[in-house]
């Protein structure tokens, strides 16, 4: 990571102070510096390590809702001019949808129906086996390919665009300094008094540390992952991102399908422990050659750190069996994001220069640099987009 340029005292007021060096406060830096705006990011840690760098790198962009399909475009946009600018790894790789019942192909081909051929390219069995790098295609009914959503390593690219944003004459980026109270373009911290025009709180699922009565509002709580790494299979190569049929229950754009319904029954009756642990049952390749697994979902405010073995176990089991090959794990670990039942995406003016900006639905590696779009586009204009 980059030098930390951290002093006591008063500090040269800026255009605009982001709270939190997550991917959603790092895209909002990013944008700033594009705008012609001077920047400061501070952050409580001392290098990028929450949800940012423990998710599947996945820009999951063709599967958003209709209501916010036009802003994740928007972030796509975003993502790839910074991998431009900075230089990081993000292939247009695409998504594979794998059907393995007659519930999950209808989903497919309805989603084919509803966004057309150019967004999802119906794939044969076949043509899903090829893929995964499978010589046979059983088990398989078929499956499609998402071409719009993009790829990026979760490990390191928070971390490229911390050091490129820090770089730049008119920004900052300081670690390790911890954030007490934020209000009226001023934020105390330990390192002293911040002032901005414009202060950007993106400090995710602990929104409720810094600003407890918006959490509270808003009902924002935790919600946990577990996930593991494993050694790629030689057979498997693929950049794409692999979603399932657990997958077509959780992003809006599926789930507005007309047989979600009889998706998600048949998914309880053939395999209810997936259902009781949350599944969304996906994986992704980084480029070192090792595999994201996951992953689980389950809710609290307060979220222990326990991980129940059965539930990896049973992900990796799902995992091997389609890519037809066993998993040797050499990680494990607990993803957290915030959670709302109210919005899938928190932008709320706390007041004529403070903003808290919020992920509320595990998409914020899809929708980073559209928030951060909207935020600079829309000064005064609190948004809550409609709840999941």
């Amino acid at each position: 990571m980059t030098t930390l340029r951290i002093a006591e005292g008063r500090h040269e007021k800026t255009d605009v102070l982001v709270i939190g060096a997550g991917i959603v406060g790092l895209a909002h830096a990013y944008e700033a510096l594009r705008q012609g705006l001077s920047v400061r990011v501070v952050e409580r840690d001392h290098r990028p390590n929450g949800a940012s760098i423990r998710n599947f790198g996945h820009c999951c962009i063709t599967g958003q809702g209709r209501d916010l399909s036009d802003m994740a475009f928007t972030s796509r946009q975003g993502w790839l001019d910074c991998a431009r600018d900075v230089g990081f790894w993000a292939p247009e790789a695409g998504a594979v949808v794998v059907a393995r019942s007659p519930e999950e192909m209808a989903v497919v081909e309805q989603f084919r129906d509803d966004r057309g051929d150019d967004a999802v390219r119906l794939l044969t069995s076949a043509e899903v086996a090829g893929r995964l790098g499978r010589a046979d295609d059983s088990g398989f009914l078929g499956g499609a390919f998402l071409p719009a959503d993009l790829r990026v390593d979760p490990r390191t690219t928070a971390g490229a665009i911390a050091e490129w944003i820090a770089a730049q004459p008119r920004a900052d980026v300081l670690f390790g300094v911890s954030v007490g109270a934020v209000g009226g373009g001023r934020a105390l911290t330990s390192a002293g008094e911040f002032e901005a025009e414009r202060v950007i709180v993106c400090v995710g699922h602990d929104l409720d540390h810094l600003q407890p009565e918006l959490a509270a509002r808003y009902e924002v709580t935790r919600c946990s992952l577990q996930m593991a790494l494993a050694p790629a299979p030689d057979s498997l190569t693929t950049e794409s991102a692999i979603l399932t049929g657990t997958s077509l229950t959780r992003y809006d754009g599926f789930t507005a399908m007309p047989g979600h319904r009889e998706l998600a029954e048949a998914i309880a009756r053939s395999t209810p422990e997936l259902v009781e642990l949350g599944a969304n049952i996906m994986f992704t390749m980084r480029p070192d050659g090792t595999v994201l697994l996951g992953d689980s979902h389950s809710y609290d405010i307060t979220m222990p750190p326990f991980q129940e073995e059965w539930i990896t176990d049973r992900i990796i089991e799902e995992i091997s069996g389609i890519i037809g090959a066993p998993l040797r794990i050499r990680q494990r670990w607990q993803g957290i994001y915030a959670s709302s039942p109210h919005t899938s995406l928190l932008m709320e003016d706390i007041d004529e220069h403070t903003r808290a900006v919020s992920v509320t639905s595990g998409i914020g590696m899809t929708m980073c640099f559209g928030t951060a779009a909207r935020t600079f586009e829309s000064r005064g204009a609190s948004v809550a987009a409609p709840a999941v």
